[in-house]
C-alpha cells in the first residue's frame, strides 16, 4: 500500500520571473518534506481578483479529496484584510479574504471558513509585503501535517464574496454579456452559459453575437471545425460561450479583450443593428 503524501496546489498572481515561488515552496518543503506540491498557475492576471477566482474554480474539484489549495492573489497584503482557511467536506483553501474564493463558495454546497489568527504557526517575522510566505505557506504545510483546521482560528461568517458578472438581459430577445478573461490562445472566454441563454445553442438556432468588430452566426463544437480566419463561438471545457477562431487569436480579430461587452441577438432580434 502507497504511503499518503499530501498535496498543496498553488495558485497566484506571482509569475516565475522572480523568486516568490521558490520562496514559498521551500518553506512548505522545511515544514513538511514528502509533500506533493502542484502548480495551477502562477500566471493569473496581476492583482486581478476576479481572474484567480476563475482558475482556482476550474482546477480544485480535480484532485483528490484532502488537497489543500494555497491561492493568493493579494493586492491587499500588509492591511487590515484578513487570512483566511476554507474547509469544504474534500477540500481546504487558504487565501487571502478579498473574494477570490468566490466561485469557490458559489460551488460548494457546505463551507467553513476560519480567520487565521494562530500565529505561532506563521514564520517570524512576517513580512508586511509577502504574507504568502511568511502566512499563507506555512499554514498551509501545516494543514499538510494534519494539524485540525479550528487549531488556526475562529470561524467567521462575514468573509469578503462577490457574484460573477452575469449576462443580462437588455431587450426582448437581446442579451448583454461579457468578456471574462483571454486565455493564452486568444480565446475570449465569455460569462455566458447554455443555461443563461438556452436559445443560442439550440439546434437550428437563429442568433448573432457582436464582439468586438465582428458578427458571430455560428456556434461550433471544436475549434478545427472553423475557416481559417473565420470567428465563431464555442463551448470550451470551462462551461462558458467563447469566441475563437481555428489556429489563431480571436482576441486579436475582433479587437475585442478582457471586459469587452459582447451583445447576443436571438431570433428575429438577429437582424437587428448591433445597439443591444
Amino acid at each position: 500500500m502507497l504511503a499518503y503524501r499530501p498535496i498543496i496546489t498553488l495558485t497566484t498572481d506571482f509569475g516565475t520571473n522572480d523568486h516568490f515561488v521558490g520562496a514559498m515552496k521551500g518553506v512548505i518543503v522545511d515544514i513538511v518534506p514528502d509533500v506533493q506540491i502542484v502548480d495551477i498557475s502562477h500566471a493569473v492576471q496581476a492583482f486581478d481578483v476576479l481572474d484567480g477566482a476563475l482558475a482556482i474554480s476550474q482546477a480544485y474539484s480535480y484532485f483528490p479529496s484532502g488537497t489543500i489549495h494555497m491561492v493568493v492573489v493579494d493586492p491587499g497584503v500588509g492591511t487590515a484584510r484578513r487570512p483566511i482557511l476554507a474547509s469544504s467536506d474534500g477540500h481546504h483553501f487558504v487565501a487571502p479574504d478579498n473574494g477570490v474564493l468566490s466561485m469557490v463558495y458559489a460551488r460548494e454546497e457546505r463551507i467553513r471558513v476560519r480567520h487565521i489568527t494562530s500565529e505561532h504557526y506563521f514564520r517570524s517575522p512576517v513580512s508586511n509585503t509577502f504574507h504568502a510566505r511568511d502566512i499563507f505557506a506555512p499554514v498551509a504545510a501545516w494543514l499538510a501535517k494534519q494539524v485540525d483546521s479550528d487549531k488556526f482560528g475562529d470561524e467567521i461568517d462575514d468573509y469578503v464574496r462577490f457574484a460573477a458578472p452575469r449576462p443580462k438581459a437588455t431587450g426582448e430577445n437581446r442579451m448583454r454579456a461579457v468578456v471574462l478573461k483571454v486565455d493564452r490562445f486568444g480565446n475570449l472566454i465569455t460569462n455566458v452559459t447554455p443555461e443563461d441563454a438556452p436559445a443560442l445553442f439550440a439546434a437550428d438556432a437563429k442568433f448573432k453575437i457582436v464582439v468586438g468588430s465582428k458578427e458571430i452566426t455560428e456556434i461550433r463544437q471544436a475549434y478545427a471545425e472553423g475557416a481559417p480566419g473565420q470567428v465563431f463561438g464555442i463551448i470550451g471545457s470551462m462551461g462558458y460561450l467563447e469566441i475563437v477562431a481555428n489556429r489563431a487569436s480571436g482576441a486579436q480579430l475582433t479587437g475585442a479583450g478582457k471586459g469587452s461587452e459582447v451583445s447576443i441577438f436571438l431570433g428575429e432580434a438577429a437582424a437587428a443593428g448591433k445597439g443591444a
